[in-house]
């Protein structure tokens, strides 16, 4: 199987539009007043801070390549913060935190839904001729007899995290039309990270089945996959209240960008087996590509879509 990219949330602010209209009306911007739709970024201007969520433990040496060309190519310093579930990368967006992020497309449409001034740039594809796109796969230990989703019933059942696309959101869907409540006719357990869920089944104790992406279930020979669902790419995404020209440079640079890119641009860390095992390229991708993460989400109902 071709492996896919990952994938791989503060409080929410509160609205305070009206008085800055009043204001705004009454007297203009000063030095000490800066004007509503001035850039902004989440630490200073010198410093742009990436925003993850660790989906296995070699997280930050997956992204770092990625970052120092980042670095390279604006001259600034970037900054990395991994967020320790969905939430709180959502809540880092809602917040104003992060300037650039890697999203599940589901902490993408829920962190937007929740006031989130993001927007969605590219995917990351692993091999030449990929499309943006990964798979989240139901599993169960190599042993088992359960061959479907409609065995799941009554089984201790892995998930990955609530604002997990491929752990969580496409799992529930695909359980729901099987005629499984992911509520009530299983009991769930959540992993906290892909390559953990799949540890879990495999064990076979905590978990009897469950689910994770494609690029962490092929690593293991202690599971079985017995579906699987394909999932829009992950995004890479840059804050809105980023300057004008800084937005289309981060854009440029990585709307469209191959792994040979990279370290033509001198960054070394990208030649090497553990970068290529997950990067090949940037695919553009756009708000309306996630459409059909919207779509799932009104049909389940899930609490998790509205943050």
């Amino acid at each position: 199987m071709i492996s896919r990219t990952k994938t791989s949330a503060f409080a929410l602010l509160g609205a305070a539009a009206l008085a800055l209209g009043l204001a705004a009306c009454s007297a203009p911007a000063t030095a000490d007043e800066p004007a509503a739709d001035a850039a902004a970024f989440a630490v200073d201007s010198d410093t742009l801070v990436f925003g993850v969520v660790p989906d296995s433990v070699d997280t930050e040496t997956n992204y770092q390549p990625l970052m120092d060309y980042i670095a390279k190519e604006t001259g600034k310093t970037v900054e990395y913060h991994e967020s320790t579930d969905y939430a709180a990368l959502i809540e880092a967006a809602v917040a104003g935190k992060i300037d650039v992020a890697s999203f599940s497309g589901f902490t993408y449409v829920t962190a937007t839904n929740n006031g989130a001034e993001i927007t969605p740039i590219s995917s990351i594809v692993t091999a030449e001729g990929q499309e943006p796109g990964y798979y989240s796969q139901a599993i169960v230990p190599t042993g088992s007899d359960i061959a479907s989703l409609e065995d799941f019933e009554g089984k201790k059942v892995c998930f990955v995290d609530p604002s997990s696309t491929s752990g969580y959101l496409f799992p529930t869907y695909n359980l729901l039309q099987a005629g499984i409540d992911p509520e009530t006719d299983i009991t769930p357990v959540f992993a906290g990270k892909h390559d953990v869920s799949v540890t879990k089944v495999g064990e076979g104790v905590e978990c009897e089945a469950g689910f994770a992406e494609d690029s962490e279930v092929e690593k293991s020979d202690q599971v079985k996959v017995i579906a699987e669902t394909m999932v829009p790419g992950a995004p890479i995404v840059v804050s809105n209240t980023l300057p004008d020209d800084l937005k289309s440079q981060l854009t440029d640079i990585l709307g469209e960008v191959t792994i040979d890119d990279i370290i033509a641009a001198g960054i070394d860390s990208a030649d090497s087996d553990g970068f290529r095992s997950v990067f090949y390229a940037t695919k553009p991708v756009d708000d309306a590509y996630y459409d059909t993460i919207r779509d799932i989400c009104e049909k389940t109902e899930a609490e998790q879509c509205q943050g």
